[in-house]
């Protein structure tokens, strides 16, 4: 059992080191579209389900709350969090719609809309996508397994973190600390070097 626990720790090593080298262009331009848009008065909406939908929800209380710094708070929503509108959606129009049609009320031009799927194929995310754009809204897309039908969607002005990986549980491990990059990121450009 130890040496399989190693192995994993190992695994996770290794592929957060070769991701570092693809990763971190795409992750810097998405600090930059993230910090322009709250800068601009905008909003972050997250989405994304099961572990993306714990991420998406770690990620908007990090921007709401606080990083690692004190700072004042940032406008982050996850889609993942109002039990009522998930299930009345869910009811009444069917699940694809979830993060859609919450993302119509509550979308802007000049919001960003962080998309999270460890394989770009998430019928709700794609949703959500898709509003995105008929709405002018920016999208992060942090996906994996070659970014699947998300990948498709995904227009010049978005940005697109794919992890090269197959296996869900390296991908989540890889978005994570994707997340955190970003919410280092924000804050210093935002509010510059930590003191």
């Amino acid at each position: 059992m130890e040496a399989q626990i190693a192995s994993h720790f190992a695994d996770s090593a290794r592929l957060k080191q070769e991701s570092a080298k693809v990763l971190a262009a795409p992750i810097a331009r998405a600090i930059v579209l993230m910090s322009g848009a709250l800068k601009s008065g905008g909003k972050i909406l997250a989405c994304g389900n099961g572990g993306s939908a714990a991420d998406a929800q770690h990620f908007a209380a990090e921007l709401v709350n606080r990083f690692e710094r004190e700072r004042p708070p940032l406008a982050g929503l996850a889609l993942t969090t109002d039990s009522s509108a998930l299930t009345s959606i869910a009811n009444d129009y069917g699940y694809e719609l979830a993060f859609e049609k919450q993302l119509r009320a509550l979308g802007r031009k000049g919001d960003v809309l962080l998309a999270i799927s460890t394989s770009g194929n998430s019928a709700s995310v794609l949703g959500a996508l898709r509003a995105a754009r008929e709405l002018g809204v920016h999208c992060v897309a942090l996906t994996g397994r070659g970014g699947g039908k998300m990948a498709g969607l995904l227009g010049p002005q978005d940005v697109h973190v794919c992890v090269p990986h197959e296996r869900t549980m390296r991908i989540q491990e890889v978005h994570l600390l994707t997340l955190h990059c970003l919410c280092d990121g924000i804050d210093h450009l935002l509010f510059g070097a930590k003191p």
